[in-house]
């Protein structure tokens, strides 16, 4: 009998060469295993051998969900979550080193880096955009208290839901249509080019 398992692709580290990617198991767990991609010819990526980062096994019977591990900008560190106790715990590790492991929150998902090396933001339970701001210090990953980014609550579709700009400054989100107060008075304006070609050739001399 073939046994079915999830892949879901997580990221990329900055410089292309290892994808991170979360397997869950047959049992419920779900493990986080990095692949290292060959890019001799970057247009044919060669893959090696998956590596085991970081085991996510299925505790009290919960079923795992899918996790989003990323690496952080500077190619040092990995934040990623697990479910222990009932709730998503959000821990950072050295990578690829996994001498050490860092409790940032616990209540947490999706974590995403910023890339100013000074931030580390994510989804509450509450379906809100919380940040850390962290530290190095030496060897040793050193979060502070989260701070809520925005009290607007992220419409929740079974996974993750935001990302963050380049510039650290804007998230891309989904809100809920339903709870926005200008859905039923708004109106969208649609505007409609004819004959096209015909009109690019008289403009062209």
């Amino acid at each position: 009998m073939e046994t079915q398992t999830k892949v879901f692709a997580s990221s990329f580290s900055p410089d292309g060469r290892v994808l991170v990617y979360f397997h869950i198991k047959t049992d419920g767990g779900g493990d986080i295993y990095t692949l290292n991609l060959d890019l001799t010819d970057p247009d044919h990526p060669q893959a090696g051998q998956p590596r085991l980062f970081q085991s996510n096994p299925n505790l009290q019977g919960t079923p795992a969900r899918s996790s989003i591990a990323r690496i952080s900008p500077d190619g040092r560190w990995m934040a990623y979550t697990l479910q222990e106790a009932g709730k998503g715990r959000i821990y950072v590790r050295p990578f690829p080193s996994r001498s050490g492991k860092w409790l940032v929150v616990s209540g947490g998902n999706y974590p995403i880096w910023a890339a100013n090396g000074r931030e580390l933001s994510y989804e509450n339970e509450d379906y809100r955009i919380m940040v850390v701001d962290y530290t190095v210090d030496g060897d040793a990953f050193v979060p502070r208290t989260p701070r809520l980014w925005c009290d607007k609550s992220i419409f929740y579709l079974g996974g993750q839901n935001l990302d963050l700009a380049p510039d650290g400054r804007r998230f891309a989100i989904l809100t809920d249509p339903a709870s926005a107060p200008e859905a039923k008075s708004s109106s969208v304006h649609v505007t409609m080019l004819l004959n096209f070609f015909d009109e690019l050739r008289r403009r062209i001399p």
